[in-house]
């Protein structure tokens, strides 16, 4: 359910950069999503296109960059994908000692207006 809040986000983001550009309807939005973060992409996509009815982001497309998580293996140096559910050793030396970076995004990147003087 919290996908409610963040898609409420996203719209209210894109509106107001809409707005401060001078815009009048948003074409597209670029999301950055990072495999741990929990969102699902179909859940935003619902709830955006419920939340942007009557708006000027009402039939923008939704498009999803996915971000893998790495890990590092503090013992061996092993680096791989870390996926959910998370692994608590290392795939190459068995070692529990591991970092996890990135995976965890999830921000606006862009977001496409119409032209609407060129009719």
């Amino acid at each position: 359910m919290h996908e409610l809040s963040v898609t409420q986000g996203v719209l209210d983001i894109a509106l107001e950069a809409a707005r401060n550009a001078g815009a009048t309807r948003i074409t597209a939005i670029d999301l950055v999503v990072g495999d741990l973060s929990s969102v699902v992409d179909d859940s935003v996509q619902f709830y955006f296109d419920f939340l942007s009815k009557g708006t000027p982001a009402e039939g923008a497309v939704l498009r999803f960059q996915r971000r893998p998580a790495q890990a590092t293996c503090r013992d061996c140096g092993h680096v791989f994908t870390a996926q959910v559910p998370l692994t608590l050793n290392c795939p190459a030396c068995g070692g529990p000692h591991l970092s996890v970076s990135g995976g965890r995004e999830f921000r606006v990147e862009s977001i496409e207006v119409a032209d609407e003087s060129n009719g």
